[in-house]
């Protein structure tokens, strides 16, 4: 009985394990599929790394196995959490960050991008949105912005099995009342 619930705790707390054709989505570049996973010695030692294709742009990421955890490898949103995700967009709409330099604004947006929460991701597109709609955005906050879409958008339509300009329509009725 002690031996089961040992080995319960241990996989219990062990990295997810993906099989090839998995979606995954890595933090700041997006959903992706696992192509293979190839076993290569580094330093004498074996390894087992995860190679996943970049959905949006085709770019490989080669992926220690056992680190899939500290890099923040995870499965697409289930469907079910898409309307807690559209909740995030439609909430704090009077948001002070604009009261912040566009410098600081832009560390702490790409600080959310990196920890691949799609509900950060969220956070990051409606603020940047919503300062949009009231000024220009710098140079950099467009890019930010443009790389949130491309992040939202894309693990929204993966999670909900349709097109991008769907779940953009989706989003644009939720702000169709600010403004």
């Amino acid at each position: 009985m002690k031996e089961k619930k040992a080995k319960d705790d241990s996989s219990a707390k062990g990295p997810r394990r993906f099989k090839i054709g998995d979606l995954a989505v890595y933090p700041a570049h997006g959903v992706g599929r696992i192509e293979s996973i190839d076993s290569r010695v580094i330093n004498g030692e074996p390894h087992d790394f995860y190679i996943m294709k970049v959905l949006e742009n085709s770019m490989v990421i080669m992926i220690p196995t056992d680190n899939v955890d500290s890099v923040g490898l995870r499965d697409v949103i289930a469907k079910k959490e898409i309307p807690k995700i559209y909740d995030v967009l439609k909430k704090d709409r009077e948001s002070p960050a604009d009261s912040q330099t566009w410098n600081r604004r832009y560390r702490e947006y790409m600080d959310k991008i990196k920890t691949g929460s799609l509900y950060d991701v969220a956070e990051v597109f409606r603020d940047l949105y919503l300062l949009r709609m009231a000024k220009d955005l710098s140079f950099g906050e467009r890019k930010l912005f443009d790389t949130a879409t491309a992040l939202l958008l894309k693990e929204l339509s993966t999670a909900k099995e349709t097109d991008e300009d769907t779940i953009m329509g989706e989003i644009e009725d939720l702000f169709q009342d600010v403004g």
